[in-house]
């Protein structure tokens, strides 16, 4: 089971991912209360190990941009948030997770959008990007997505992850708020969190 932690902006929650064995790591490069210069994301991402990969999140960026920040920060994904359309992916030259609500989503797009991963989310609020809040993990099912590709986010935390492993069969997780307290990263969650998913993953494995 694939996890990526998102929104982190401190060295120290940065060293914390790592050490819990997050796969991914996210920076947000895009109007959030969770947003970090490039500057200060490349000061964190060249003190983390290569084996986490790092991911810049964009929303409705021009590709030129997207390149100049990803070279700059060292990101190993490009994650798309906004309208960018299948051919805008297609000329950047990182791997993509491709974000969509699940209220907008169409079928048709996302089958035919070139793109590693499938991040499917809860409804924005005031940003783009999900409300923390869950959505009805049903519903993914009518879209007949590719569980190898899709990234399941929106409202998971250490309570529910479990479950919604369980129900929707994903290949990784997303979480940010979930691991928050008081809208700012919490060490101990972002912990709890990772154990509940890996070791989900590990008692499978002796079964």
């Amino acid at each position: 089971m694939l996890v990526k932690i998102c929104g982190i902006t401190t060295l120290d929650t940065a060293r914390i991912v790592q050490e819990s064995r997050a796969d991914f790591i996210g920076f947000v490069f895009a109007p959030s209360k969770r947003r970090i210069s490039p500057v200060d994301a490349a000061k964190i991402t060249k003190q983390l190990s290569p084996k986490i990969k790092k991911v810049g999140v964009f929303v409705n960026e021009s590709v030129e941009n997207i390149k100049h920040i990803a070279k700059v920060v060292g990101l190993d994904y490009v994650q798309l948030h906004g309208d960018e359309p299948a051919h805008f992916a297609s000329q950047l030259p990182y791997p993509i997770i491709k974000a969509f609500s699940i209220h907008q989503v169409d079928p048709k797009t996302i089958h035919q959008y070139p793109c590693e991963y499938l991040l499917i989310d809860s409804p924005g609020e005031k940003y783009r990007g999900g409300s923390g809040n869950v959505f009805n993990w049903s519903t993914i099912d009518e879209l007949q997505i590719d569980k190898s590709k899709l990234i399941l986010a929106g409202g998971l935390n250490e309570t529910n992850v479990q479950q919604a492993i369980e129900s929707v069969q994903p290949i990784g997780v997303d979480v940010s708020s979930g691991v928050e307290t008081d809208g700012i990263k919490d060490h101990e969650k972002i912990q709890k969190f990772l154990q509940q998913t890996k070791q989900k993953v590990a008692r499978e494995r002796l079964i």
